[in-house]
């Protein structure tokens, strides 16, 4: 890219699209479902929700940047973020949230009406979330509450409303698989976390995180099947399931907190989780 938009790329964190990945694939678990049996989901919703996926990645990972720059010139792994180096003023990032909000409007007004109100719904949880880590030790959990509105939204999108027997069940599964990735990747950052006096599931869990994974993983798992026989889903799907179940137990069992690269290694693994349910969602709906 040219060298004056390189910043404006690394403060969306283009280099970075695990997030974006993990952002956008609840969306595709929802259209997925939502899809007619015998029907393969909505490939325009898909594309539509693609780009929905990394322009509020973008927008969500400016406003953080916004409201930590601060705390990251203080943490080590943080402190080459433009907004923290100075790559870029405030106001420029300020005009660039408004230009990815502006265009992520656009694709939310393409979906039914529904779907606008409620995707205008989540946009306070974007904006409160990066507060959270000042204020309590479970700013994971409100991420979760943010990053799996997809959940919803994308059922909606394909069939005018939600259906809550399966649509709460997906959001509920998708939140507790936040609370797991988003707790290994906090294990990155809990030395400089605890120095510059921000808070964080994993300062919270401590040694006892593994346990705590453990159960969620296990409230993820039961929620997929819940959301899965209430939209009468086939046997592909429950093995999806199972093998989600199994790559979570490899995951927290071969874990090392104390090591910040498999801490990375182990959250980034976490797109494989998303897309084995995807492929089980269509299959079971073929």
């Amino acid at each position: 890219a040219p060298a004056p938009l390189q910043p404006y790329l690394r403060l969306m964190r283009l280099h970075q699209p695990a997030g974006t990945w993990l952002l956008y694939l609840p969306c595709t678990w929802s259209i997925g479902l939502a899809a007619a049996p015998g029907c393969l989901p909505d490939w325009r919703m898909l594309s539509l929700f693609g780009v929905g996926a990394v322009l509020m990645r973008g927008a969500g990972c400016t406003i953080n940047d916004m409201w930590d720059r601060d705390y990251d010139r203080q943490v080590a792994r943080t402190a080459s973020r433009p907004l923290a180096a100075g790559d870029i003023s405030t106001f420029q990032s300020l005009v660039f949230l408004g230009g990815q909000l502006s265009l992520a409007l656009c694709v939310l007004l393409c979906l039914n009406y529904y779907s606008i109100i409620l995707g205008a719904a989540s946009l306070s949880l974007v904006v409160t979330y990066p507060l959270m880590k000042r204020i309590t030790y479970w700013p994971q959990l409100v991420l979760g509450l943010t990053f799996n509105w997809g959940a919803l939204l994308g059922w909606s999108a394909i069939r005018g409303s939600c259906e809550w027997s399966v649509c709460l069940p997906l959001y509920f599964a998708g939140v507790m698989w936040t609370l797991v990735y988003d707790t290994i990747y906090a294990h990155q950052d809990k030395r400089d976390d605890i120095m510059i006096g921000v808070k964080s599931t994993a300062l919270h869990f401590k040694e006892d995180t593994k346990q705590w994974l453990s159960g969620f993983s296990l409230a993820m798992l039961v929620s997929l099947c819940v959301a899965g026989m209430n939209c009468n889903q086939t046997f592909p799907y429950y093995s999806a399931v199972a093998a989600v179940g199994a790559h979570l137990a490899h995951q927290i069992y071969t874990l090392d907190i104390d090591k910040p690269e498999d801490c990375w290694k182990k959250f980034a693994s976490n797109r494989t989780v998303g897309i084995l349910l995807f492929i089980g969602i269509v299959l079971g709906n073929l």
